[in-house]
């Protein structure tokens, strides 16, 4: 009799759990979408954290991530989500990896998941990232290559926004991609390719005379030749 009463004071526990947890369930889910619905990112996360303390998905994971990195909240997104490389990630799993530790200041790591993007479907935008950071790793070689592809597939459409200035601006991806080329010319042999980095960064400006770092760069190599 004693097992008995045992065993029904736990299905009624488990019945009481289950009913909490799905009435818990839909509090959150409703207390998600009103956070959408105003627009409260903070209100957001709190929902989808409770969500997936709940009932765990790795869908719900990367989401929560993505939703961490919009707000600029890197460290928390990798927490989130980890930042190892695996073939069954979701392509938005990969791409926080990506952005999250290019902006804090991870190359290395970083171009781990950006090469991972371009593998799964490669495009100009991501040929401008993997360039950028090969250059940051002195990697001219691998930077070279991607230019290349990054200028054989850009369209005129296409642009990349800046943060150099007090006010981000955009620009045309081909002028930013003729401005790696620069660099990495120049880089590959400083004392020869002064003039022809020159040329190039001269034709970024041709493509959008407004590209901020393009001139700021062609200035300083033009007062690097004054003094010669």
């Amino acid at each position: 009799m004693k097992k008995i009463l045992i065993i029904l004071i736990a299905i009624l526990s488990f019945n009481s759990y289950a009913q909490s947890k799905t009435e818990l369930l839909k509090h959150f889910e409703a207390y998600y979408q009103q956070m959408k619905n105003q627009g409260d990112m903070q209100g957001i996360i709190n929902a989808m954290t409770h969500l997936d303390v709940l009932e765990p998905t790795q869908a719900r994971k990367d989401t929560l991530a993505y939703v961490y990195l919009s707000e600029g909240r890197n460290l928390e997104a990798l927490n989130t989500i980890g930042i190892e490389s695996n073939a069954t990630d979701s392509d938005i799993n990969v791409e926080v990896k990506a952005i999250a530790l290019k902006a804090l200041n991870q190359p290395d790591r970083s171009l781990v998941h950006y090469n991972e993007l371009f593998k799964r479907q490669p495009n100009a935008y991501l040929a401008y990232e993997i360039a950028e950071l090969n250059i940051q790793l002195s990697d001219l070689a691998g930077a070279k290559t991607s230019v290349e592809y990054g200028l054989a597939n850009v369209t005129t459409d296409m642009k990349r926004t800046f943060y150099e200035t007090q006010q981000p601006y955009q620009t045309s991806l081909k002028a930013a991609l003729l401005y790696l080329k620069a660099l990495v010319h120049f880089n590959e042999n400083k004392e020869t390719n002064k003039e022809s980095a020159l040329v190039i960064l001269s034709h970024a400006l041709v493509e959008d005379p407004n590209f901020n770092m393009a001139r700021v760069t062609k200035e300083a190599l033009l007062a690097i030749k004054k003094t010669e």
